[in-house]
């Protein structure tokens, strides 16, 4: 007798909770048992996404500790996927992206003989130090996957210059289809003593490693002389739990007139607030995606970026960590109506909401024709 089709979904971080929600509303619909695995790489951002699309894990990891380092992510969820994959024995995991959760979760799947699935693959900026680590991560999951799931026509192309196995299926980026659910329902941003009506808001957000220390700095100067220069902003700054970019920030801002540090936004609050800032200065890989969808320019504060895409559409532009490029990129956007239009009104090149749709089909397929 056959055993049953099941699959495993294992996510660790905020950002894979909300690109493989949707897919994961998808998997429900289907005969196929679906496990939904968290690792617990981060916590409480986590539990607020599951929270805000009804979902329940049926096993946690909860790894998350202290000065946890990449090695203790890695060997910690390694460890914990083998005994669950050892007991639950799906036929295919999906892995989203290039967290360390998602490096470890494909690696303990190749340990078992479990086929993986990649949603969001074929990113690249080729150079395996930056974005670090998950560079990396990526392109050694993109070696061992079965199933490629790329969002864009670029990735595909990445992936056929990988020399990588299995099969390379062009679906559009799932969040997309998260945030179009989200921005349907309107969602409210209300911070405390912020008025969106009287000021043009900036929304910023900066975590990513390499942008630690100096570069950190940089960003935060350039931020402090766009506010003195233009009386009409406000900067909206949502603080990463990590202390290393939370201290530095509330440091350089925690005192200035019209600068309002919040904790991590809730998703619905980030769909709204994105649906109301005039333009958004960022080093997060998700945002390039999302923003260019409710129709703001993305100003993006790295020296390379994965998603060239949105820049050759011209959604978004890459300004790195200069304090005088970061005035003048923004300043240029506050001042000419006609580039703030232009950047505003292209179109988004990743995808259109159906991708889960796509890959939930795609998986069935390949299910079908093993088991």
């Amino acid at each position: 007798m056959t055993r049953p089709i099941s699959v495993g979904v294992i996510l660790g971080t905020r950002p894979e909770a909300i690109k493989l929600a949707p897919v994961i509303k998808q998997l429900n619909l289907t005969p196929i048992k679906t496990h939904l695995i968290l690792t617990g790489q981060h916590r409480e951002m986590v539990d607020r996404v599951m929270e805000l699309f009804n979902l329940e894990a049926d096993f946690d990891l909860g790894i998350m500790k202290p000065q946890q380092t990449l090695s203790s992510i890695t060997c910690d969820s390694l460890q914990g996927l083998g005994k669950i994959f050892t007991q639950i024995k799906p036929q295919l995991i999906f892995v989203q992206g290039d967290t360390t959760t998602a490096f470890a979760a494909a690696l303990a799947a190749f340990y078992h003989q479990i086929a993986i699935a990649h949603v969001e693959a074929g990113l690249r900026t080729d150079n395996l130090y930056n974005p670090y680590p998950e560079e990396a991560n990526r392109r050694l999951i993109s070696q061992i996957a079965q199933l490629h799931f790329a969002p864009t026509e670029l990735a595909v192309k990445n992936l056929q210059k990988s020399g990588v196995t299995g099969e390379i299926h062009h679906t559009g980026n799932t969040v997309i289809d998260t945030l179009l659910t989200v921005a349907g329902n309107q969602p409210k941003c209300e911070i405390a003593n912020l008025d969106w009506s009287k000021y043009r808001v900036l929304l910023a957000t900066v975590h990513r490693r390499e942008n630690w220390g100096k570069p950190l700095v940089d960003i935060l100067q350039g931020f402090n002389t766009i506010l003195d220069r233009f009386p009409d902003t406000a900067l909206l700054l949502p603080l990463h739990r990590n202390p290393t970019v939370r201290e530095p920030i509330k440091a350089a801002l925690g005192d200035r007139p019209r600068v309002f540090l919040t904790e991590p936004l809730d998703y619905s609050e980030l769909v709204g607030a994105i649906a109301r800032c005039h333009l958004l200065l960022t080093d997060s890989g998700g945002l390039q995606e999302e923003a260019p969808s409710l129709g703001k320019p993305v100003l993006v504060l790295r020296e390379t970026t994965e998603r060239p895409e949105a820049v050759q559409a011209g959604t978004a532009k890459l300004i790195g960590t200069d304090p005088q490029t970061i005035v003048n990129a923004t300043a240029e956007l506050l001042e000419n109506e006609h580039l703030y239009h232009q950047m505003a009104t292209a179109i988004n090149p990743f995808g259109d909401g159906q991708a889960s749709a796509r890959i939930v089909k795609i998986a069935q397929d390949y299910l079908g024709k093993r088991f």
